[in-house]
């Protein structure tokens, strides 16, 4: 009796290990190959497990993809919100809790390829039409330019705008510090010279000697797309009341220019106040959304009297989070090409 029931006990185990299997991916399912790929590239176990759900929900053809393809990530991540979306499930708490990790290995995959990880080091990498921020040493004045054109001995900049300077001010000897965002990178600074002032042109320019000490000094944390949609903006009392009810009433009208899940550009009329508590509201495709955030940065272009308010979002819901990353990463193609690119000096 003790045999049968022993052998019975392991028919019994043996079939819930088969069960399991059947249920999550099958026997065909590269078991070992995915999740030894999946420590390789640095992801827990349980962040594996979550990605071989998608696979096995999606039937993707090849699992192993998903840790190094942001396409097959892009295809498993819009196949599974078809599949929620199906099943009326898409606005279920644990299923936007589950987009929302698999945009969190998204993002992890992009980032961890070579474009975000190799950086620059000299200012000969920089390429034309590159905006500046220049700061005059000694003095704590900030002016905007931008790369007209890279040289070989010396990096031809657009006159730089700013504060007044003093009667017969020239760049030419100035120590300056120079500030950059490379797109799709990083934060960048280094220290240089003025080697040329020439405000007397038909199109004034300087030139700053070149550097081959280019310090990175902040990593995206994010990635972020250029748009072109009107918002509306409302005045908080305080960040502390930050809220994603939608407004019933018209606000300021702003357009934003770029958005990621960290927050926005916007561009309005006149002047603005740096840490000015704000809410914006704008539409996605079909999706009316709320972001609230401060305004960390200004830049103000005096000949348009406009500002362009960098704002830094409150960490969003999750679910309006999914929203705006379904539509920076494009996963169902909702975005339409910008046909004039905003630039702004």
């Amino acid at each position: 009796m003790s045999v049968l029931i022993t052998i019975g006990i392991i028919v019994f185990f043996i079939g819930g290990i088969l069960l399991y299997f059947q249920l999550n991916g099958g026997l065909g399912f590269p078991w070992l190959a995915f999740y030894a790929k999946g420590k390789e590239s640095g992801f827990s176990f349980g962040e594996i497990s979550l990605l071989r759900k998608a696979a096995v929900d999606t039937r993707l053809d090849n699992p192993t993809s998903l840790f190094w393809s942001v396409r097959q990530l892009d295809k498993t991540i819009k196949n599974y919100i078809l599949k929620v979306r199906a099943e009326g499930k898409e606005d279920d708490p644990k299923t936007v809790h589950f987009i929302s990790n698999l945009y969190d290995f998204r993002k992890r995959v992009e980032f961890n390829s070579p474009k975000y990880k190799a950086g620059i080091k000299s200012t000969r990498e920089i390429v034309a039409s590159q905006k500046v921020r220049i700061n005059l040493a000694g003095s704590g004045a900030s002016y905007v330019s931008s790369v007209v054109e890279p040289g070989r001995k010396y990096l031809a900049l657009s006159y730089p705008q700013g504060p007044a300077l003093p009667p017969g001010f020239s760049w030419k000897g100035q120590k300056v510090n120079v500030y950059f965002w490379r797109a799709e990178d990083a934060g960048y600074f280094f220290e240089s010279k003025v080697i040329d002032d020439y405000l007397d042109r038909r199109y004034p320019l300087i030139h700053v000697a070149h550097s081959d000490n280019v310090v990175r000094s902040q990593k995206r944390r994010s990635i972020r797309c250029e748009v072109n949609i009107g918002a509306n903006i409302y005045n908080l009392p305080s960040i502390d009341s930050a809220n994603e009810t939608l407004e019933r009433t018209p606000g300021l009208r702003a357009r934003m220019v770029d958005i990621s899940e960290d927050g926005c550009a916007l561009l309005v009329g006149g002047k603005a106040k740096v840490g000015l508590p704000l809410k914006i509201q704008f539409t996605l495709t079909d999706h009316p959304l709320v972001m609230c955030g401060i305004i960390k940065g200004i830049s103000f272009d005096q000949t348009k009297n406009r500002s362009l308010l960098h704002i830094q979002a409150v960490p969003p819901s999750l679910k309006i989070r999914n929203k705006i990353l379904s539509y920076v990463y494009n996963i169902f193609e909702e975005r339409k090409e910008i046909k004039k690119r905003i630039s702004y000096s």
